[in-house]
């Protein structure tokens, strides 16, 4: 889908309408972002509040070139091990393509069935491009520094450097 790595700016705001084994996921939840990738993920952790699942992490999510969904896995800490409460798969074209502006969205998470189970909230936009060479050259005025290169241990017709 996309051309060139991108960096996204995503913030995971909350959850609503968790359930682990029809018992609601109110403690002990925290989510796994990725793009594509297993390689390439983020966590965040959260907070109770009056029942309400709140995180609103801040986070990069690196894109790669050949990216096309992003997913948000929701699982629960039990016991000695982990629970999936719900995973969403989101493709990047929904918020890739025209307006690269932050967006915010809700999306419906699904257990490994394919059952409904919560809803997550988050925002997300493009982070802009890291400055290019060109850019990095510039002079305190604003203009582009260009040089040409200059031989400084050129022989004259006497034999002797010119230095």
């Amino acid at each position: 889908m996309a051309t060139q790595p991108r960096t996204l700016e995503f913030t995971l705001l909350s959850a609503e309408g968790l359930h682990v084994r029809g018992k609601p996921a109110n403690n002990n939840v925290f989510a796994v972002v990725r793009a594509d990738s297993i390689a390439s993920h983020t966590t965040a952790t959260v907070t109770e509040s009056n029942g309400s699942l709140w995180w609103k992490e801040t986070f990069s999510v690196e894109v790669g070139p050949h990216a096309r969904c992003l997913t948000i896995e929701v699982k629960c800490r039990m016991g000695a091990g982990e629970r999936d409460v719900g995973v969403a798969r989101i493709a990047l074209s929904d918020f890739l393509e025209g307006s690269e502006s932050l967006q915010f969205l809700s999306y419906r998470l699904r257990d490994w069935d394919g059952r409904e189970n919560g809803i997550v909230h988050f925002s997300v936009g493009v982070a802009p491009p890291p400055p290019s060479h060109a850019a990095a050259a510039e002079n305190d005025c604003g203009g582009v520094v260009t040089g040409t290169p200059v031989w400084w241990n050129e022989s004259s017709t006497s034999g002797t450097s010119n230095v």
